[in-house]
């Protein structure tokens, strides 16, 4: 349920990548099935239709959209849900298995056997790592 609210309440109405096509009669756009494994779809409806919905989703004036706001407030959002579960008498959520302490192993896409990490390198010694090897090689 809560999944199903914070797509409406967290987004605007309608992005304009998702609008396809804009006449005098209708306007097309995209939208997600989502009681059907989310599938895109199009939808045609006539300007007028189009409006009145669009503007189902526009907040009075001096109201605030929740998104920054309240217990759906991305800082207060784990503790507060919990707290609601707990004043709401809910069943507390499952918790994931524990993992064996044992360290995830890399496997070789060759011979899948075990790797061992020697060295992390970031963006810039990739970089540098890459040029230097260019210009190592010999191009006659």
């Amino acid at each position: 349920m809560l999944q199903y609210l914070a797509r409406y309440t967290h987004r605007v109405a309608i992005s304009n990548h998702r609008l396809l096509s804009v006449d005098d009669k209708e306007v097309r756009f995209r939208w997600k099935d989502y009681a059907h494994q989310n599938k895109r779809r199009v939808m045609t409806l006539p300007n007028e239709e189009f409006l009145r919905r669009f503007l189902q989703h526009v907040l009075p004036r001096g109201f605030p959209r929740i998104r920054y706001f309240g217990w759906l407030a991305n800082r207060k959002r784990g503790p507060m849900l919990e707290l609601c579960r707990e004043l709401l008498r809910c069943l507390p959520l499952p918790q994931p298995a524990a993992r064996a302490d044992t360290p995830a192993v890399c496997r070789c896409p060759q011979c899948n056997g075990p790797m061992q990490i020697i060295e992390r390198l970031n963006a810039v010694q990739l970089l540098r790592l890459r040029f230097s090897l260019v210009r190592g090689l010999d191009s006659s």
